[in-house]
């Protein structure tokens, strides 16, 4: 089924993302992202100098100014996963999707012109530290304090599971600023690579998104002084994330139906060439039937996260949309990788082929951003009420 949400701007930004990859997108660099455990920052600088990245970045401060029309971050994640690059394309998001987004609607003008010029050439990267050993979908059961002295704070804790966290130049970080838990107790700071007592960790091995790094962090006696405090007000960290989840949520279903397709697409070729008992496998059929609900189902996926995007760009997506969209694409992507994984055969378990390491990748889709549990409680609150 044609997708008819792109027009002409659309459609040529698609063809920059296309030369991009063809030339810094190439599977030695994945191999290389991959031994090394994350994505070079050269890389990064080139797709800042292309315009892949810094979409969401506001035209003011050097950005293409694309925060609420998510089509252009859409055609950024079909053609990176598209091409097998899952660990590229997740890195680009941390920096458009999670760590951008904060500074651009929450940030003081003083924060946006310090950070956003940079964040959009690739010269500085973001990730958010939320997760903590202790604290994982429980925000509220965070231990990360920040206690007010003269100028600023300290900060002490640790994160876990971050995002692009080995990478970042700076990390929006979820901290206790208050007693209790209730939401006024919580504020996000901005710590920075460098400062003292600040511990990037080691990088965690990971099921997937091998070019890609993952971090433990750590904070003793982190000195951040008051002009990182997001939005200059303290107690407002609650009521931020919660705002900038939906995008969250969205990117991560978009991301899920980009891999869909890439799965159908991968599974199509694959048993078009591919012989036994003297036929193509594709003249099977079983395989033409499964590769029937495969292409039905992804025309389904697109239709519903298109729909979600528009409304995301009127600013009508609800954070209970948002959670419909993530958990039912995430286990709508699984399904599809599992079936493009078992027809291709032996070769989908071996990880020189893409459906195997996006198999591998799409695993954390179903935590992370809120577990699919979680969605569905969400979505359920809406229907039944909070009982």
């Amino acid at each position: 089924m044609e997708r008819d949400i792109y027009d002409e701007d659309h459609e040529a930004f698609r063809d920059v993302v296309k030369e991009f990859l063809k030339r810094y997108a190439t599977n030695e660099k994945r191999v290389q992202w991959e031994k090394d455990g994350e994505i070079d920052r050269a890389t990064m600088l080139a797709a800042g100098e292309a315009g892949i990245i810094g979409l969401s970045v506001p035209e003011e401060f050097g950005g293409a100014g694309m925060l609420q029309d998510y089509r252009f971050r859409s055609i950024v994640l079909e053609e990176t996963i598209g091409v097998g690059q899952g660990s590229l394309a997740g890195a680009f998001g941390i920096q458009d999707d999670l760590a951008v987004p904060y500074l651009v609607h929450m940030g003081t003008q003083e924060q946006k012109e310090k950070w956003l010029p940079r964040m959009a050439t690739g010269e500085v990267l973001g990730a958010l530290a939320m997760t903590e050993p202790g604290a994982g979908s429980d925000l509220r059961g965070i231990k990360t304090t920040a206690k007010k002295v003269d100028g600023g704070y300290i900060v002490n804790g640790a994160k876990t599971f971050i995002s692009s966290g080995k990478t970042a130049d700076i990390v929006v970080t979820f901290v206790k600023t208050g007693e209790g838990n209730r939401p006024e107790a919580f504020s996000l700071l901005i710590l920075e690579s460098g400062m003292e007592g600040f511990d990037h960790g080691k990088k965690l091995e990971k099921m997937g998104f091998h070019g890609w790094d993952t971090a433990e962090l750590s904070f003793s006696d982190v000195f951040v002084p008051d002009e990182n405090l997001i939005g200059g007000k303290e107690g407002l960290g609650f009521i931020q994330l919660m705002m900038n989840l939906p995008l969250e949520r969205l990117s991560i279903g978009v991301a899920a139906a980009a891999a869909g397709e890439a799965a159908f697409v991968w599974t199509r070729d694959y048993t078009l060439s591919r012989e036994a008992f003297g036929q193509s496998i594709s003249d099977f059929q079983n395989t033409r039937f499964r590769l029937a609900d495969m292409a039905t189902t992804v025309d389904v996926m697109w239709a519903y996260i298109d729909r979600a995007m528009l409304l995301y760009k009127d600013k009508k997506l609800t954070a209970e949309e948002a959670a419909k969209v993530k958990f039912w694409a995430t286990d709508r992507e699984w399904e599809l990788l599992d079936l493009g994984v078992q027809l291709h055969g032996g070769y989908g378990y071996i990880t020189e082929y893409p459906i195997a390491r996006a198999f591998l990748d799409a695993r954390v889709h179903r935590i992370y951003g809120g577990t699919n549990e979680i969605m569905r409680d969400i979505v359920s609150r809406q229907i039944v009420g909070k009982r």
